[in-house]
């Protein structure tokens, strides 16, 4: 619970059934597919080789579906905002269409799970809905909507929708849907065990070497051997497909309120407009449906956290008056540079590595149709789609240069400009309780954060994964990467990577501390 609020985090983790911890393995393994990352690409991964006959272990850093996934709007669709006119102009009509199939067969084949194992996770059918406000932008959403119909959607203009106030025009996508992710993923992870997985949480991989078999080494020294290994972190943590130099990350809020049932949009709405305004409502209790808004959307390491946060609220209470809020959190993803998720072999000459990275905030569907394709890869199955998302590709790479220099200037800015000096550095005395700050201390640009009680602790301010200065988000009480969107607890703990290593402690003189 935020104290400052009263409300709780993510409303997903809070009413997720129970789980049975799973314990990190007590010793080396030799397993048929390792997969890292517990998320919804990881578990689809698993599930669907595991159904195929294969021997599986799945090694989560934290708790099985508990980052990422476990924070979702969870919504469950084919329709990405203005995903389809972009991909006719900048790859052509036919991969807009395999974007358009992949995505929707993703939908059908997770409604087919839901339905095979009986899951009870609030699986509603809904149409998707891009809108603006602003006429100005009523012929993008047209062509939108041509191409998206095009790509084979049931796509339409319109001008009206069930939302409580006038938009200028929307993309209308019928067939879509939306569940509870963690109801899901908890049946698919009992089921995944049922047929003979495995899953280790606490099992945090820092090492790979690929071969023959492939080697793992976690944080523990435990090895695991694996003839396949599939890279399902989020945000892939080895470096050597450079493929951080293709992906943006960045963080979007959310808030939830209570709202009566006859107020409730019922399916789910977003805009570009107002950096992002996600809707859509879940079931609840007593006559009430939960609100969900997402937007506000922040390279990591930003400071007005707080204030994001009250506009985001504010902005739901002025178009949904009367609500209650319940409660709020964060999450993050990461946008490639030709605006397509990165699912296939880890790097070129890769054999046995494999990728699933770069969804681009749409990483339910696109999670489970990365389970689909890479399970197929491994088994040396044909994907119609497997040259659209292949992370080698180059062509799109080039045509999308502009985003790819000024994803890498704004990197080489962090790299560069936050290691410079200022005339307004703080000092230890001027960080408020709750709060931290970068600032040099013994000769070292340490990270210093004071908590509410007025006790201090610092820690590198260097972020473990490639050196970028780290900054503080006190609203999520995080260091953070804005190069790539490494977090980090206050006393220097990984919360999320690429970084497998935590922030170095660092003392604090006690002439500063005074």
């Amino acid at each position: 619970m935020n104290p400052e609020t009263g409300i709780q985090g993510s409303y997903w983790l809070e009413t997720a059934p129970p789980a049975t911890p799973a314990p990190p393995p007590s010793g080396d393994l030799t397993v048929d597919v390792a997969v890292i990352g517990g998320g919804i690409a990881g578990l689809s991964t698993a599930w669907e080789l595991v159904r195929q006959g294969r021997e599986v272990a799945v090694l989560e850093a934290d708790r099985v579906a508990a980052g990422v996934t476990g924070r979702t709007t969870a919504k469950l669709t084919a329709q990405h905002t203005l995903i389809y006119d972009h991909l006719r102009r900048t790859r052509g009509p036919e991969s807009a269409r395999l974007y358009a199939r992949s995505q929707s067969e993703a939908i059908r084949h997770a409604a087919g799970i839901v339905d095979e194992l009986g899951i009870d996770c609030e699986w509603e059918e809904a149409a998707a809905f891009t809108y603006a406000e602003d006429p100005r932008h009523v012929e993008e959403l047209r062509a939108e909507a041509e191409a998206a119909r095009e790509a084979g959607l049931a796509a339409e203009f319109v001008t009206t929708t069930d939302l409580p106030f006038p938009v200028a025009g929307a993309v209308r996508v019928s067939g879509q849907a939306q569940f509870h992710p963690l109801k899901y993923l908890r049946a698919l992870t009992d089921d995944l065990r049922r047929h003979g997985g495995t899953v280790y949480e606490g099992t945090r991989v820092v090492g790979l070497t690929e071969g023959e078999p492939c080697l793992l080494r976690t944080d523990a020294g435990v090895s695991v051997r694996a003839n396949e290994v599939v890279v399902a972190t989020h945000y892939p943590v080895f470096d050597r497909a450079l493929l951080f130099t293709r992906l943006s990350p960045r963080r979007e809020l959310v808030v939830a309120a209570t709202i009566d049932e006859d107020q409730a949009p019922r399916d789910m709405y977003i805009t570009p407009e107002q950096n992002t305004r996600s809707v859509r409502s879940a079931p609840y209790r007593d006559g009430k449906r939960l609100l969900i808004v997402t937007g506000e959307h922040f390279t990591p390491g930003a400071t007005d956290v707080e204030e994001r946060f009250a506009r985001l609220s504010g902005w739901a209470d002025d178009h949904f008056p009367g609500l209650t809020f319940t409660h709020r959190w964060a999450t993050q993803d990461n946008d490639s540079t030709d605006s397509v998720p990165l699912v296939g072999p880890l790097r070129h000459g890769s054999r046995h590595t494999w990728v699933a990275t770069g969804f681009g905030g749409w990483g339910l569907s696109g999670g489970i149709m990365a389970g689909r394709l890479l399970s197929d890869r491994i088994n040396g199955l044909p994907a119609d789609w497997s040259d659209l998302y292949d992370p080698r590709r180059l062509a799109p790479v080039v045509r999308e240069g502009m985003s790819f220099l000024k994803h890498q200037a704004q990197v080489a800015r962090h790299f560069v400009g936050d290691r410079l000096p200022t005339m307004t550095a703080p000092e230890v005395g001027d960080i408020p309780p709750g709060h931290g700050a970068v600032l040099r201390l013994g000769g070292h640009r340490c990270a210093v954060h004071r908590d509410e009680n007025g006790s201090l602790q610092a820690v590198s301010a260097l972020c473990t994964h490639l050196g970028c200065v780290v900054a503080f988000n006190d609203a999520e009480q995080a260091w953070e990467c804005p190069c790539h969107g490494s977090r980090f607890a206050p006393d220097g703990r990984i919360l999320q990577g690429p970084a497998v290593r935590p922030l170095e402690r660092r003392d604090i003189p006690q002439t500063d501390a005074e």
